[in-house]
């Protein structure tokens, strides 16, 4: 506009000059061309500068959009981008009567009860796509072992686009999900990440969040130790929850005796008060039920995301997950809140304790391959993964007083040599022999360690509520059944076990020859390890007793007494029926004395305490807690252990 008011201004002077001439002359008009020339030609190329600019930023690289269409989170079928597999006429003809033609054989398949052949249904897609879906479909066949086929199947893939693996983790159905996060090496792109949850400000809205979850759980006819958990995590997180309004608070019950500022409150270990009995909770199947409903499995999730930092915290919800697991009723929800893909990755962790939580939370969802259910307390360590391998027989092993179904079997401590690097001795070092060692040695052994609370002196004790339920018989029935519920006595069985789990080897076995219920773990029983036991009794016992007045020694301690009744017809009644049964039995002694602490040195279980009466009895010289703790795979504790297993299972794993 600007450009035709200068124009019609310029027309204006010109032609403003007398009345009485009629033409203008040859000059003004020169002048006047001389302008508008100028302008327009201006004006054009201007005009044509923006518009070639315009359009070089409206272009689209198709590149890229191909590239984020592989990267979407909505998957379709992709076409292929080479004109030349497209053959025209003939092309779309055949593939109408191979439309027309699978039509006909389904229906002949429906009509005459025939199996329709899958590879009819694949000529529409592309040969890539053609792969993946037939695995998908085959994955929910109804024989079983084509779906456990087309598992590992979908596991070798490894060549596939992320868009691939996108598709199977949103059409795989639920036991598929579960398969490929218990094969070995599978590629994490399988599975969708836990849902996303809404933000929270702060983390004591987690903590009023679980308070809740715990007050709307069953609080009558409850179990001692899940009253007493209960009310310890309600009591400190109602503490936790007046330090934030009063300013100064104290942390006491069982946690550390100290006052903080409201800006250092430790979050974490009020959490880990309420995990605590909920994994109590999480015992009963009817509060199971509870803790689902409440959305307790979204509660963990958040805090399991929020606490990536803090192994205890999220192995003490994995152990949840593993409980409720054990109700197939829940296994939908533990799968929609997302689960599978954290367990998933836990199980890929170096350490062995975290692998081992997951490895029994996914046991527990395998309905398709593993029949047994792994209570709390139950651990499977080999295989942990799905195997085509068939297992011949079970080693248990069983820890003693203050032990550990993991930390008890690990490999001797040694220094470190000033010619190897730390990685070096930690790639070397064997958190756990039986899960590395002996695995290898053995593959077709199903390995299981138990764990069960143990205490020196009640000042320690987790739940100091009924001590009849520590004593070695209560422990002993309380074992038995969550072992049956594993199947354990369905197969040959070798039992292994370190100081006071030897006591509890030998009572479960009596008391399983006495209930024809348990009579299976019995006749499979085919050989006995003791690691240092005390048959008779144990000089650890007899000076906690007789510093009672400090140390008020535990009951576990107390039944280890050299004057025990419980200890000596215990003994009697196992060597018994042992013979009859003719039990083959190793015995390791330990000859050397255990430091306690830094002022007591104790040799804990003697020679002639560690002799049972029966089978070979080879003295070491270890301490008491070295005694079942390998220096390495080549020293003579590991290869007779392993010698024994070998021969006493020879003709179990011949078969």
């Amino acid at each position: 506009m600007s450009v035709a008011a200068y124009c019609i201004f310029c027309c204006r002077q010109i032609t403003s000059g007398p009345p009485t001439q009629k033409t203008l002359p040859w000059n003004d008009i020169r002048k006047v061309a001389k302008v508008t020339g100028s302008l327009v030609l201006g004006g054009f190329v201007f005009i044509t500068y923006e518009v070639l600019s315009l359009k070089k930023l409206l272009q689209i690289d198709t590149q890229a959009i191909h590239q984020e269409k592989l990267k979407s989170h909505v998957y379709i079928r992709t076409s292929s981008l080479n004109p030349s597999e497209y053959q025209g006429i003939t092309y779309h003809a055949r593939k109408e009567i191979h439309k027309a033609v699978r039509k006909i054989l389904e229906a002949e398949a429906k009509l005459f009860w025939r199996p329709f052949n899958e590879h009819f249904s694949t000529f529409d897609g592309e040969d890539h796509e053609c792969a993946l879906w037939l695995l998908l479909k085959r994955t929910q066949s109804e024989n079983k072992e084509v779906r456990l086929q087309a598992v590992q199947d979908l596991v070798k893939n490894t060549h596939w686009h992320d868009y691939q693996y996108g598709t199977v983790a949103q059409a795989c159905d639920q036991r598929t999900a579960i398969g490929l996060a218990r094969s070995k090496d599978v590629d994490l792109r399988f599975f969708l990440p836990p849902p996303s949850l809404p933000k929270t400000k702060n983390d004591y809205l987690i903590e009023d969040q679980l308070r809740l979850l715990l007050v709307s759980l069953p609080q009558t006819d409850l179990d001692p130790c899940v009253q007493y958990f209960t009310s310890l995590a309600l009591r400190e997180s109602s503490q936790t929850l007046a330090a934030q309004r009063g300013g100064l608070w104290c942390f006491g019950g069982n946690g550390l005796p100290y006052c903080e500022t409201l800006s250092k409150i430790p979050s974490e270990t009020v959490e880990l008060f309420c995990l605590q009995a909920l994994v109590q909770h999480s015992k009963v199947s009817s509060h199971c039920d509870k803790i689902e409903a409440q959305g307790g499995l979204q509660l963990l999730q958040r805090i399991y995301q929020l606490r990536k930092d803090s192994a205890k915290i999220q192995r003490n919800i994995i152990r949840i997950i593993g409980n409720m697991a054990l109700d197939e009723r829940l296994h939908s929800s533990i799968v929609r809140a997302g689960w599978v893909s954290v367990l998933a990755e836990v199980m890929k962790s170096p350490h062995v304790i975290q692998s081992s939580h997951a490895s029994r939370a996914l046991a527990n969802l395998d309905r398709d391959t593993v029949q047994e259910k792994y209570p709390d307390g139950v651990y499977i360590l080999h295989p942990q993964y799905r195997s085509s391998q068939p297992i011949r027989a079970d080693i248990l092993f069983v820890h003693g007083l203050l032990g550990a179904a993991f930390k008890t079997w690990r490999q001797q401590d040694v220094d470190q040599p000033l010619d190897k690097k730390a990685s070096e001795v930690e790639e070397e070092y064997s958190q756990c022999w039986p899960k590395t060692w002996l695995a290898s040695d053995c593959p077709t052994l199903r390995i299981i360690s138990v764990e069960y609370d143990t205490h020196l002196s009640d000042w320690k004790a987790k739940c100091p509520v009924e001590p009849h339920r520590k004593s070695i018989a209560y422990r002993s029935n309380e074992l038995l059944e969550k072992l049956r519920a594993a199947g354990i006595g369905d197969r040959p069985l070798v039992w292994v076990s370190h100081s006071m789990g030897g006591l509890l080897v030998k009572k479960m076995l009596v008391d399983a020859s006495k209930n024809p219920e348990m009579s299976k773990i019995v006749n499979n029983t085919r050989g006995i390890i003791f690691y240092s036991v005390p048959h008779h009794g144990s000089q650890l016992a007899e000076y906690s007793i007789n510093a009672r007045y400090l140390l008020f020694p535990s009951v576990e301690v107390k039944e280890l007494s050299k004057d025990s009744p419980a200890l000596k017809e215990l003994n009697d009644d196992f060597l018994s029926f042992a013979k009859d049964e003719k039990f083959p039995v190793l015995s390791f002694a330990e000859t050397l004395p255990t430091h306690i602490g830094s002022m007591i040195k104790l040799h804990v279980v003697p020679l002639e305490s560690a002799r049972l009466g029966i089978g070979d009895l080879i003295p070491v010289d270890v301490n008491h807690l070295n005694i079942c703790k390998p220096k390495n795979k080549n020293a003579f504790l590991y290869q007779r252990t392993l010698k024994f297993i070998q021969d006493v299972l020879a003709t179990d794993l011949r078969d």
